[in-house]
């Protein structure tokens, strides 16, 4: 299985959003976010031709994202979880992940810190994150067996920037 870990796109800023009186969930991809995640979902779609799934935060801005993710591969968002909130606890998303084992790929939008230590839990076993996922970035990981500490293969890390340079280029 592949799993694809994209960070959601640029939105507002917390604090000029926070006087609004919503709360931070509601908080949505700003245009200029929309505009760029719709180029890097085009850069995406060229590095990973096909998936199976894609899930999302419920946050606005992850759900935003996923739309867009969802739109560039003519489907639509599979799941929304919990799991994939800021601070959902690991041991909730792996337990969700492993319920996709037989899928081939699977494409989560969620945000940071949790993708990034996810990822690192994945890729080394540690709890504390030693990659950097930048809003709009992804990373795709190879699982060869069930999803546990150290026993993922990262295939890439791509900066938003360069999902958008893939696009332009393709």
């Amino acid at each position: 299985m592949k799993l694809l870990i994209i960070r959601h796109g640029i939105a507002a800023e917390r604090e000029a959003f926070g006087k609004s009186g919503e709360p931070d969930e509601k908080r949505p991809l700003t245009a200029e976010g929309r505009r760029k995640m719709q180029r890097g979902a085009e850069g995406l779609h060229l590095l990973v031709p096909e998936m199976d799934l894609i899930a999302a935060s419920p946050l606005i801005r992850a759900q935003q994202t996923a739309e867009i993710i969802a739109k560039e591969y003519g489907m639509s968002i599979g799941e929304t979880t919990a799991v994939l909130t800021p601070e959902a606890p690991l041991g909730k998303f792996v337990t969700w992940i492993g319920a996709h084992a037989k899928k081939d790929v699977v494409a989560v939008v969620g945000h940071e810190p949790q993708l990034s230590l996810l990822a690192t839990w994945l890729l080394t076993g540690l709890d504390d994150s030693r990659i950097v996922l930048k809003k709009g970035g992804a990373c795709l990981l190879e699982l060869a067996t069930r999803p546990r500490r150290a026993a993922a293969v990262l295939l890439w890390l791509q900066t938003p920037g360069a999902l958008r340079q893939i696009a332009d280029a393709g």
